[in-house]
């Protein structure tokens, strides 16, 4: 490990659009580590943030890495320039804490995680669904063996993302890592890899297109997992009948079942289970405030600070990131290829043509 551990870890953030901005804004309030430096293509917001903020803009991603007020980058660009970048890094001797899906090729998001590992850098994906204190306490419990042995795992995601035909950013191109395949089935896959281990292959999956061009809306797949175990995916961005984009994991067991999503975890426990003094047999509901440990620093969720603040820590001490490191990305995006093998390709894809325009949408126009 790095001779810079045992003391606060210095980060630039590189990549300054939604979840740059919302990284820059937890980690410079978070007494767990300091932000040194920005870095993005777009000089406009990096420029702001030195005039009003006094965090140094540096005009060029190899420049940066070369400063020795930076031990860690924070990279939230596209999913297309991740690997080269996190390439880089790793020469440089940084660690890394990279939004997700890590890379869009397995190959190489496994090749990543042995580096890391060789070079013993501290290397991070902002799976951020595995520091929710609802998603935790359903991990600590199917490995308790409370619901005896597992069977299917169902894995939900909904909501209006895609309400009208998109223009062209990065994330209506699939060769830059857009759609909703990546951009959003990801967090529910992630999360089954975690309960059940990684799954190892997919029968049949569907990637329909309703109103972007290119890109996937929805996800419908079949997983196959060890032990016997299934699963399903049902994912869709383009949900109007959601208010809010939500997950949910379903996990059934021969001694109950367990559905658990941001908010809140139900958890059923049978004859054939196996009751803890916090869990008896029938129904135990728990909350989101009785399970998620506080933060320094707020924004959005304590989830997206645990685990900058998990990064910056595991730096500081000299370990392996507690969760979400290459290894299990790299798992991910793995399953995310399987999917995506499953269907036939452009001229197989299911493409619904956009339905008369409803009130929401015509509200949603006019935003």
């Amino acid at each position: 490990m790095s001779d810079k551990t045992n003391r606060m870890p210095r980060v630039a953030i590189v990549g300054l659009g939604k979840m740059g901005i919302s990284h820059l804004s937890m980690a410079n309030g978070s007494p767990h580590m300091m932000v040194t430096a920005t870095c993005d293509t777009a000089p406009l917001v990096a420029s702001m943030i030195e005039k009003y903020c006094a965090i140094p803009e540096v005009k060029g991603y190899d420049k940066l890495l070369t400063r020795d007020d930076v031990d860690a980058v924070v990279i939230a660009t596209p999913t297309r320039a991740h690997e080269p970048m996190i390439r880089s890094a790793f020469a440089a001797g940084k660690h890394v804490f990279c939004e997700k899906p890590l890379t869009l090729s397995p190959d190489a998001s496994e090749a990543l995680a042995a580096q890391a590992t060789a070079e013993g850098l501290v290397a991070q994906v902002g799976y951020h669904n595995r520091f929710v204190g609802t998603f935790a306490e359903a991990k600590r419990l199917i490995e308790s063996g409370l619901l005896g042995r597992i069977r299917h795992v169902h894995a939900e995601a909904y909501g209006p993302v895609v309400l009208r035909p998109q223009g062209k950013t990065w994330r209506s191109a699939p060769e830059e890592g857009g759609g909703c395949l990546y951009d959003y089935a990801a967090h529910p896959i992630n999360l089954m890899n975690w309960y059940v281990g990684a799954a190892l292959a997919c029968p049949g999956a569907d990637l329909p297109s309703q109103y972007s061009v290119g890109v996937d809306d929805a996800v419908y797949a079949n997983l196959q997992f060890a032990e016997g175990i299934s699963g399903q995916v049902s994912v869709n961005w383009s949900d109007e009948a959601t208010r809010k984009m939500t997950t949910k994991i379903t996990v059934y067991g021969d001694g109950g079942k367990l559905s658990v999503d941001r908010q809140e975890l139900s958890v059923f426990v049978g004859a054939t289970g196996n009751p803890s003094a916090d869990y008896g047999a029938g129904w135990t509901v728990r909350n989101i405030t009785e399970l998620t440990p506080p933060v320094d620093f707020y924004l959005r969720g304590e989830e997206y600070a645990a685990q900058l603040d998990s990064f910056a820590d595991a730096i500081r001490d000299g370990t392996p990131p507690a969760r979400n490191d290459f290894g299990s990305a790299a798992q991910t995006d793995r399953v995310l290829q399987m999917i995506r093998a499953a269907t036939q390709g452009e001229t197989g894809r299911i493409v619904v043509e956009a339905p008369p325009r409803s009130l929401m949408q015509r509200i949603f126009a006019r935003a």
